[in-house]
């Protein structure tokens, strides 16, 4: 799988547990509101977690990376900051969301990229979303993820049977070391053309990272 963008596509890098990346999703739909000429919009996957993530699979809490009180502390407040800059309100805090591993939630959404249309895919896509930051569900949750599956009239089962499935797995680690071997080392990644913007930029950088003004 090559991870070069097609020409008039944004690429957009990202995972569910990241706050930042709900922040982007937000900004970048009031870019595409006010767009006259919007591009095609490509969801892709990033874990994260993968620099805690063992040889098993699980994530390693105790790696050192070097995130102190004070760090998390300042991402609290750029939170809320563009929370209200973005019109997104209904967020969840970051001590109110779930800590959750996002696998298997990406692992299935691969899984409806692959099997069903454009429309179900971003509407499965953007559920996983709200479940993690509005609602507050564990997205880890097997139950979770085909509740929010038949929600989109996607079929639970087989999204169950996707997230248990090697092939998907070693198709999503592929696509992740994709995304790091062409740069992408922190999300939410913006990259349009031979360009990129990455963090919860606001719309009108996202209007000069495609139009070139």
């Amino acid at each position: 799988m090559s991870d070069i963008v097609p020409e008039d596509t944004l690429a957009v890098y990202s995972d569910f547990v990241c706050p930042f990346c709900y922040l982007g999703r937000a900004s970048l739909r009031q870019y595409l509101d006010d767009a006259d000429d919007p591009p095609t919009v490509d969801w892709r996957f990033f874990d994260l977690r993968g620099y805690k993530r063992g040889p098993d699979g699980d994530i390693d809490d105790s790696v050192e990376d070097g995130k102190d009180d004070d760090y998390f502390e300042n991402v609290k407040d750029n939170v809320k900051q563009l929370k209200e800059q973005y019109d997104a309100e209904e967020m969840l805090g970051l001590d109110e969301a779930p800590d959750v591993d996002s696998w298997d939630a990406q692992q299935a959404a691969l899984y409806v990229k692959q099997s069903y249309d454009d429309e179900t895919f971003r509407a499965f896509y953007d559920a996983l979303f709200d479940t993690h930051w509005v609602e507050g569900r564990p997205i880890d949750d097997p139950d979770v993820l085909a509740d929010v599956a038949e929600s989109v009239d996607v079929n639970g089962d087989e999204v169950r049977d996707a997230i248990t499935d090697d092939a998907l797995a070693a198709e999503l680690e592929d696509r992740f070391e994709d995304a790091t071997d062409i740069g992408i080392t922190g999300i939410p990644t913006f990259v349009y053309d031979d360009h990129a913007a990455r963090g919860s930029v606001p719309p009108e950088q996202l209007d000069r990272l495609v139009n070139g003004r």
